[in-house]
């Protein structure tokens, strides 16, 4: 089976991390969310992905390639201007001639794709979205459906009242082929505005997976630092990484003084160096060939590649993106750090 990542957007709600790379390119553990979610989907069998790229496509282009270091084959299609999530899909029509994934390229969750895979062969849909629930789906779209699983309506923004249902589009869909002669080519489209309503007015089934119990859109800082949190807390396993049973992973490569302290959840990557008397954790991530001075201390943040952190620096709940070098003796709290530039994180 063929998916299609929908990873043009800008991710203006992420930066000033979005200034340097599209948002699907930023680290998860030290790893572009992008390769992760490729990952995942390989151990499903899925081993043929196209990518809709839009924003700074080259940095995407660059990273992966054909795919073949992931075994995986890749082909691209870019947008010269933003399409929508359906318009995105019909400029990839060429590739989909069977049953084909669909993924917005910024989520992370939990879903089962070959349980999906079977649940949509099995209610015999045109499409299939899976779904999560919100405490307070006022703020998205809402799907409402009947007591068979299939949608009977989708509702934006809807008031309290407007809606019993508290399930939204958890942006993973399954489609047959012939939902893209459905979707008009060559001007901006949304799925959920457009698409859907037309599909349902023509009688299409339409069917929700409500199988996910974990789910998050990395659409702001606070996001970002929030999934990196609940990896570190076993709620979202990432491969080999599973913090549930140990609290904390350190790579053999990495070089720790006997009399620095690292207090768990913590994650510390190929090749760090942590000087004495340091201070990591809780809810840290150390990636890969950073350097963090004694009597530094990091708590709650993300620490990406090849940061070297100063004497005596203290880094709270904050994001340091590669190559930043950080002062002696800082103090910062609730920022992002690049390029000696720091930006507050919005709450």
């Amino acid at each position: 089976m063929k998916a299609l990542f929908l990873a043009g957007g800008l991710g203006t709600r992420l930066r000033p991390i979005t200034n340097y790379l599209p948002k699907p390119m930023v680290p998860i553990l030290g790893k572009p969310l992008l390769e992760r979610n490729i990952e995942t989907l390989k151990r499903h069998g899925v081993d043929e992905i196209v990518l809709s790229t839009c924003y700074k496509p080259h940095k995407i282009k660059e990273y992966f390639g054909d795919g073949s270091k992931l075994g995986v084959k890749i082909s691209y299609i870019s947008e010269d201007v933003p399409l929508g999530t359906a318009g995105a899909i019909k400029n990839a029509e060429e590739f989909f001639d069977d049953t084909f994934l669909v993924f917005n390229a910024d989520i992370l969750s939990d879903i089962d794709i070959s349980k999906m895979i079977r649940f949509h062969k099995e209610k015999g849909a045109l499409a299939t979205i899976a779904v999560t629930r919100v405490e307070n789906p006022s703020a998205y779209g809402v799907i409402e459906h009947d007591e068979n699983g299939f949608i009977t309506a989708f509702k934006e923004k809807p008031k309290p009242y407007e809606s019993s249902s508290d399930l939204i589009n958890a942006g993973v869909y399954i489609f047959e082929p012939g939902l893209l002669s459905e979707i008009p080519a060559g001007r901006p489209v949304s799925i959920e505005r457009e698409t859907y309503p037309l599909l349902l007015d023509k009688g299409y089934k339409l069917a929700i997976y409500n199988e996910c119990s974990y789910w998050l859109d990395l659409g702001t800082p606070k996001k970002y630092l929030k999934a990196h949190m609940d990896i570190l807390k076993g709620l979202l396993p990432i491969n080999a990484h599973d913090f549930g049973k140990e609290k904390q992973y350190i790579s053999k490569t990495a070089k720790i003084s006997r009399t620095a302290r690292i207090v768990g959840p913590a994650y510390i990557g190929d090749n760090v160096e942590i000087d004495s008397f340091a201070v990591i954790g809780p809810g840290t991530v150390l990636c890969d060939n950073s350097k963090v001075g004694s009597k530094s201390r990091i708590i709650g943040s993300v620490i990406w590649d090849c940061v070297k952190i100063g004497v005596g620096a203290s880094l709270i709940d904050s994001v340091v993106m590669s190559n930043c070098r950080i002062d002696r003796n800082i103090e910062t709290s609730n920022a992002i750090l690049a390029n000696n530039l720091s930006h507050p994180i919005a709450v």
